[in-house]
């Protein structure tokens, strides 16, 4: 019921542990949320916040893929929220460089 709503966005990004920086990505793939190509600036600005998310991350030294998960879904949940009042499922994927 929830994806019929709301739809889902998968976050796919590459982190190199070593270096403490993304390698590829963030690319951020919708399916029944928005259509991306009417909502291009959207689908940036969520891009930027993700990438903030993961720079925090990775400046607190925060290794766990878990927590880095769970902060994607937070941040990108609640600006989503914020800008759209819907509330789709999220569903990082980090990739180890």
């Amino acid at each position: 019921k929830s994806l019929s709503q709301d739809g889902i966005i998968t976050v796919v990004v590459a982190i190199n542990k070593e270096s403490k920086s993304i390698t590829s990505g963030p690319d951020i793939i919708t399916r029944g949320f928005v259509y991306v190509r009417e909502s291009e600036d959207l689908i940036d600005e969520a891009r930027i916040v993700v990438e903030d998310a993961i720079d925090i991350c990775l400046d607190k030294h925060i290794t766990d893929w878990g927590k880095i998960k769970n902060i994607i879904k937070d941040s990108l949940g609640d600006f989503l929220w914020k800008r759209t009042k819907r509330n789709p499922m999220i569903l990082p994927i980090i990739m180890e460089a």
